[in-house]
């Protein structure tokens, strides 16, 4: 069992300080020789009532200190008014009669839990202290050679110091907390940093190499089937041209993403509202029935299974989306031979899930594809996922197969930031 913590805590130190000062308390009035005359029980009672008030030190400290205070001064009063009333006239002048036994709790309760508030340069949370010590000690009337200051000091100086000492305690406990927070912040400050710059350079890069290349491709593609003769060039042209355009909106949108999350990033997470264009239209999930077709021609067997009301979603999410059934399927080609699979797309409040679960395989894989095995696919798969503000798990599922989960919302506008090409 764990170690009890917090208010369950308190509570029980609570508790055992005021059950202590009882028993000591009524010891006091019914031990041999008693301190105090019991006068018909209400002695007692008295001492129960102020250990009954230590229940409230956490809150009420100080209050709790001067109703001690207020109950010793009484005792002193007492017995210089009417000598023998309240402490025996028969009792050795040893002792401290006037002092009740919750004033060793009380004083640790008021510099522990008060003494950060002060009046000019004393804590007021020792005006009580000094007031038991005063009134322990009895120094108007004290014999010569008397231990009662020493006891007074022992007794009510001690808790108060250790009180102190606590509070001391605390406070460093804290600022050591803090300091260790503070570096972790730092941390994940420079962490941060440093993927903003990464990926800055990666938008810089994707911008005025990557995609320099591909609008001279698709422009190329554009004057060859212009130009060309044949009927199959000019088709092979077509379909790299669109091939090329679908390649260019892609980039677009990655690098509006990254981009916008260096500068949401730089700004506090306070990017301001994207321009929306229309490559942001929502749009339907795409239809997955190709990647299907195509896992099931070569001997994968594939259940699809869609669920809730279907919902339009950004161009970025809809083809990440694809992506990841793409990957999915791909993977269980390479890696699970024999195994069939199933893929569900689930609609749900504010996006879409994906599951693509593939049963245990039940064959050895290619030894060519092992060999080509990059160990980046779902790596490349979960930041392109993360970049959308989407989640992906990939890991065994129970029946010894394989489960992957991606969670993508169903808004993702980017800004446009490199020029559209035409063709």
């Amino acid at each position: 069992m764990g170690a009890i913590s917090g208010p369950r805590r308190d509570t029980a130190f609570d508790l055992a300080a005021v059950a202590a000062a009882a028993v000591l308390g009524v010891l006091t009035t019914t031990g041999s020789p008693p301190l105090l005359e019991p006068l018909g029980g209400a002695t007692v009672a008295g001492q129960t009532a102020l250990a009954l008030c230590l229940l409230l030190r956490r809150r009420r400290p100080l209050t709790v200190a001067w109703i001690v205070t207020a109950a010793a001064a009484a005792i002193a009063v007492v017995d210089a008014v009417a000598p023998g009333t309240l402490v025996p006239a028969d009792l050795e002048r040893t002792a401290m009669p006037w002092l009740p036994p919750a004033a060793l709790f009380s004083t640790y309760a008021a510099t522990a839990y008060a003494g950060r508030r002060r009046i000019g340069p004393v804590p007021i949370a020792w005006a009580p202290v000094l007031a038991l010590v005063v009134l322990g000690s009895h120094v108007w009337d004290a014999p010569p050679n008397s231990p009662w200051l020493l006891q007074s000091l022992i007794f009510i100086v001690g808790p108060a110091l250790l009180g102190m000492y606590m509070v001391a305690r605390r406070r460093l406990l804290r600022s050591v907390v803090e300091r260790a927070e503070r570096a972790e912040r730092e941390q994940r400050f420079l962490a941060e940093q440093a993927r903003i710059d990464e990926r800055t350079r990666l938008a810089a890069e994707m911008h005025d190499v990557v995609t320099h290349r591909v609008s001279l491709m698709v422009l190329r593609a554009g004057a060859l089937l212009m130009t060309a003769d044949s009927e199959s060039t000019r088709q092979a042209a077509e379909e790299l041209r669109a091939t090329g355009s679908q390649a260019l909106d892609e980039l677009r949108e990655l690098v509006g993403i990254l981009r916008d999350s260096a500068t949401g990033a730089d700004n506090g997470r306070t990017a301001k509202a994207p321009v929306t264009s229309s490559a942001d239209r929502p749009i339907p999930i795409p239809d997955l029935s190709p990647l299907l077709a195509e896992s099931e021609s070569v001997g994968v067997p594939v259940t699809y299974l869609e669920e809730g009301e279907a919902m339009l979603v950004s161009p970025v999410v809809g083809r990440t989306a694809y992506r990841v059934v793409q990957e999915a399927l791909t993977n269980v080609r390479k890696h699970a031979p024999g195994a069939s699979a199933r893929v569900h797309l689930r609609y749900r409040a504010g996006g879409v899930s994906l599951t693509v679960h593939n049963t245990l395989p039940t064959g050895n894989a290619d030894p060519a594809l092992a060999a080509a095995r990059s160990g980046t696919g779902l790596l490349g798969l979960r930041q392109r996922v993360e970049l959308i503000e989407g989640t992906l798990e990939a890991g065994h599922s129970p029946d010894g197969g394989f489960d992957l989960v991606a969670r993508l919302p169903a808004h993702a506008p980017t800004v446009s930031r490199l020029e559209d090409v035409t063709p």
